[in-house]
């Protein structure tokens, strides 16, 4: 295979892998009843009049799977970063103690699991069409090189099972976000 044809086949599975590497990180975000730092992520608190995010101005940990500790670096904040959490919206009812806040992550209802199960299929629905977007473009760049129309079709056919090994790659990473959500 000829060097342009090998940088658009590698440019494609770049592209891919990107996708699938987006997939996972939004993925993330969709808790699935187990307490986790990163569902404070969007969390951002007034530090001097300067929006910050909570990571920078506390530490969070899990002290179990129902509970989520912030333990701030500075007591003053304590306040700002319960206002943080109630304007982020993002349903949990942090409780002040003077020292940390403590937020106790609700079990999940049944629909809700249903809807997150969605909410993750729809992920994974983008990140198919980004991979077939890529293939797509990939497959207009081969036709545009230079090389030999036997030469333009084996890197067709490469593009076509790397969109098809990204793929089973994401039905899986669903499969496996799909049963943790739905697991009481």
């Amino acid at each position: 295979m000829n060097e342009e044809l090998q940088f658009i086949l590698d440019s494609a599975k770049e592209s891919m892998q990107g996708a699938v590497s987006h997939l996972e990180s939004e993925l993330l975000n969709i808790r699935a009843g187990k307490a986790n730092p990163v569902m404070l992520k969007s969390v951002m608190v007034d530090y001097y009049g300067a929006p910050t995010p909570l990571s920078q101005v506390a530490n969070v940990n899990t002290p179990d799977g129902r509970t989520l500790s912030i333990q701030p670096w500075e007591k003053s904040l304590l306040t700002e970063i319960e206002k943080g959490i109630m304007i982020a919206n993002l349903g949990f009812n942090p409780m002040n103690n003077g020292e940390s806040i403590i937020i106790n992550v609700p079990p999940l209802t049944e629909e809700r699991r249903k809807e997150l199960a969605k909410m993750a299929k729809a992920e994974a629905e983008n990140a198919k069409v980004s991979i077939r977007n890529a293939r797509k473009d990939a497959n207009q760049e081969i036709k545009k090189s230079e090389a030999s129309e036997d030469m333009q079709k084996n890197c067709e056919i490469d593009v076509q099972s790397s969109t098809d090994s990204f793929i089973l790659k994401i039905d899986t990473i669903l499969a496996a976000k799909e049963k943790e959500i739905m697991t009481v």
